[in-house]
């Protein structure tokens, strides 16, 4: 609280004169910040929390009740906040609105039962009332946003028209609104921060051109130049929604069909130089390394978690890693490294169904004379392996009568019941390389990290993986032409 020095009455002498004698912690009013919600009508609920945005969740850092009246709530501590953006969560911790906390930290907010910005009134900080205004006006365009949308799927081709360009009206005048805002707040703590998370990197391919090469160009620019306006040594960032939004956009959506390669690019390229902060590495490692490792289904991000984890955790580049932590990574990429995309597959070598003990009766999975090797890990146990098994093989058939079938299927029988697997092979005359049981070369558990069934890896002419996750059948013979026409596209080797 700041303090008038001239005319100070008995009390605040006296006080001033503690204050040198005992120190600085010696304060008479002991509540540093006191932040108080008041309302017209009674409020819901009996408990209230003041917390700090963290990645998707909270850390609550106060809780205050409703006073008799039902109408009143206050927060107040003896340590001064720490300057960043808060969160008023209800008894269930849901979040009801945000307030900014900087110099003003001593300060009231008026609202009704809804809390919408629009009703809210702010005494004692005007970056609160300024954020308020700003949020009523972003609500106000939504709500109209929302209103057209809705209006141009019930309208006719001249009035969508007229309805499209209300749109673009209303887009043009809330990027002034904002603009103007900005302009007019720029050295306030949220329209800093918002300005610069609102920033779009602007890209514009050159004309010479094609579409596709413009949009390939065009997507490569937009993640280059992401984070430009970003300042990443800032650590307050870390307590605000607006890092965790754009790194998870970032990810999880500028990048989301990209190839593992490209995830891995930019992701080293952002995460490199936070190395020497230990605070910022962590927020983004714990988040996003183990989001790609939990996404099992997606093809490619077990490459990326591969990546992410040799790099930083292995590497010695997080201190705060437990031991138990790092073993589990380590024993996490060793268990995925076999069978990621691009890595050499293990050539396997099994008896069929006559369970020969001899391995020059073996049959190989790579030394079959076709371009690519479908390894299918199956039980005839489980009634989805048993519907894909069909499907393929009425595939398999349909392409060896047009003699257009360039793949071989080296379909491994994944269970310990040896006389179930053969009898179903014989029974339904499955025409593919039939192996099973336990005369094989290496356990293929290990080396293709199979643990269910069914399994599907796809292996190229040079045996390397292209494809580790189950494709529905039906989409097979896409997979295969797009991969086809990736690789022609691809530059020879040296002169990238």
């Amino acid at each position: 609280m700041k303090r008038n020095t001239f005319g100070l009455h008995l009390a605040a002498l006296a006080t001033l004169v503690t204050t040198l004698l005992v120190g600085p912690t010696a304060h008479v009013d002991a509540q540093a910040y006191r932040i108080s919600f008041r309302s017209a009508q009674p409020l819901h609920g009996d408990v209230y929390y003041l917390a700090r945005p963290f990645r998707n969740n909270f850390i609550t850092v106060d809780s205050a009740r409703l006073d008799p009246s039902g109408k009143e709530f206050t927060f107040s501590g003896k340590k001064l906040l720490p300057q960043g953006i808060f969160s008023l969560l209800d008894s269930r911790k849901k979040r009801l609105l945000d307030v900014v906390i900087d110099d003003s930290q001593r300060f009231t907010l008026n609202l009704d039962s809804t809390m919408r910005a629009a009703h809210i009134k702010v005494s004692g900080s005007k970056s609160n009332a300024d954020m308020q205004h700003y949020i009523a006006q972003l609500d106000e365009a939504r709500a109209e946003s929302n209103r057209l949308k809705e209006a141009v799927k019930k309208a006719n081709p001249t009035t969508k028209a007229q309805l499209q360009a209300d749109m673009d009206r209303l887009n043009e005048r809330m990027r002034q609104t904002e603009q103007k805002m900005f302009a007019q707040h720029r050295k306030q703590y949220f329209f800093k921060l918002t300005s610069r998370f609102s920033h779009e990197p602007q890209v514009n391919s050159p004309a010479t051109l094609s579409d596709t090469e413009a949009k390939t160009w065009s997507h490569s620019q937009y993640l280059q130049h992401y984070w430009d306006s970003v300042d990443l040594s800032d650590h307050s960032l870390i307590y605000t929604p607006h890092l965790f939004e754009k790194a998870n956009y970032y990810f999880f959506g500028a990048m989301f069909h990209d190839e593992a390669d490209t995830i891995i690019k930019y992701a080293f390229q952002l995460i490199d130089p936070l190395q020497t902060d230990s605070t910022m590495l962590r927020y983004f490692l714990d988040f996003v390394t183990l989001r790609y490792k939990r996404s099992t289904t997606m093809v490619g991000w077990d490459q990326v978690y591969v990546a992410l984890a040799q790099r930083y955790y292995l590497q010695g580049h997080c201190p705060w890693a437990t031991r138990a932590e790092l073993m589990d990574h380590r024993r996490t990429v060793e268990h995925l490294s076999h069978s990621l995309i691009g890595a050499q597959g293990t050539e396997l070598w099994m008896a069929d169904t006559n369970q020969s003990p001899d391995p020059a009766d073996w049959h190989s999975s790579h030394r079959q004379p076709y371009d690519y090797i479908i390894l299918w890990f199956w039980d005839p146990d489980c009634n989805h392996c048993r519907q894909q098994t069909a499907e393929l093989q009425q595939l398999y058939d349909s392409l060896s009568a047009a003699g257009t079938r360039n793949f071989e299927v080296y379909a491994v029988g994944y269970t310990n019941d040896t006389d179930k697997w053969k009898r179903y092979v014989r029974q339904h005359q499955l025409p593919f390389v039939n192996v099973g049981g336990a005369n094989v070369n290496v356990d293929y558990q290990v080396a293709y990290n199979v643990h269910g069934a069914p399994t599907m890896i796809i292996l190229n002419k040079e045996r390397r993986i292209i494809m580790n996750k189950p494709i529905a059948i039906g989409q097979l013979l896409e997979f295969l032409k797009r991969y086809e026409t990736r690789i022609a596209q691809q530059p020879p080797t040296g002169t990238r």
